[in-house]
C-alpha cells in the first residue's frame, strides 16, 4: 500500500456503513490520482451464479453517462450499416470487419452490436469476442435490427452488469470529476436495476453488501437502505 493510499485509509472508518451521499463525498475528497478516476459500485448478492436460474444480469442507461468515450462496432449490411454510422457507430460492416478481426487481430472497439441476420457470421468470432465480453447478445439489446437505438444508448452511457463468482457485480457509475448529484443519480439507477433483476429463486437476503470505490482510492461500505431513502 502506497503512502497516499495509507493516508486516505487513515481518514475513513473501516467497519462503518456510510450513507450513499457520505460515501460519494468521501471518495471525491480522498481522491489523489493524477487522472480522472472511475467510480465503481460493487454488489455482493445472495445468489448462486453457478445456477442458471440465479444468474443476475442486465443493462441500464446511466442518466449522466459513464464519462468514458465508448467505441462501438456494428455488424450490419446495406441500409442497416448506414443507419448504424448515422447513429454514431465508430465502425460498421460485415465480412470486411470480421476479416479484419480474424486476420489482423483488430480489437480497437469497446462494444459490439449486430443485426440478427448477420449473427451466423458473427458466431465465428465467438472464441475471440466471447472471453472479452464483447459478443452481441439479444438479452442485452445488442442483437437487434434497431441498430440506431442500440448505438445511441451505448453512446449515452448504457452499461451492462453480470454476476461473477460468489455473486459479486462490479459496475462503473462515472468519474470522480462528476458532481455528487450525477454520481447519486447513476448509482440509484444501477441499484434499482439490480434490485428489479432479483431472481425468483433467490432466498434470504438478496443485497448482502454494497460498496463504492475509485480506481486508485479507498473502498467504502454503503448502507443499501440509504440508496432508496435518498430519493
Amino acid at each position: 500500500m502506497g503512502k497516499k493510499l495509507k493516508a486516505a485509509e487513515s481518514q475513513i472508518e473501516r467497519n462503518r456503513e456510510y450513507s450513499l451521499e457520505e460515501a460519494i463525498d468521501t471518495i471525491k475528497k480522498l481522491s489523489y490520482a493524477k487522472f480522472d478516476e472511475t467510480v465503481d459500485l460493487a454488489f455482493n448478492l445472495g445468489v448462486d451464479p453457478r445456477k442458471s436460474d440465479q444468474m443476475v444480469r442486465g443493462t441500464v442507461v446511466l442518466p449522466h453517462g459513464t464519462g468514458k468515450s465508448v467505441r462501438v462496432l456494428v455488424f450490419a449490411k446495406g441500409e442497416k450499416e448506414k443507419e448504424a454510422r448515422d447513429a454514431g457507430a465508430d465502425f460498421a460492416g460485415a465480412e470486411d470487419m470480421i476479416e479484419k478481426i480474424t486476420k489482423e487481430g483488430w480489437l480497437d472497439f469497446d462494444k459490439v452490436v449486430a443485426t440478427p441476420d448477420i449473427m451466423g457470421l458473427v458466431g465465428k468470432l465467438g472464441k475471440i469476442l466471447g472471453p472479452r465480453g464483447l459478443m452481441p447478445n439479444p438479452k442485452l439489446g445488442t442483437v437487434t435490427f434497431d441498430v440506431a437505438k442500440a448505438v445511441k444508448e451505448i453512446k449515452a452511457g448504457k452499461v451492462e452488469y453480470k454476476t461473477e463468482k460468489a455473486g459479486v457485480i462490479h459496475v462503473a457509475i462515472g468519474k470522480v470529476s462528476f458532481d455528487r448529484e450525477k454520481l447519486l443519480d447513476n448509482a440509484r439507477a444501477i441499484v434499482d436495476s439490480v434490485n428489479k433483476a432479483k431472481p425468483s429463486t433467490s432466498k434470504g437476503k438478496y443485497l448482502k453488501k454494497l460498496s463504492i470505490s475509485s480506481t486508485m482510492g479507498v473502498g467504502l461500505r454503503v448502507d443499501a437502505n440509504s440508496v432508496a431513502a435518498g430519493r
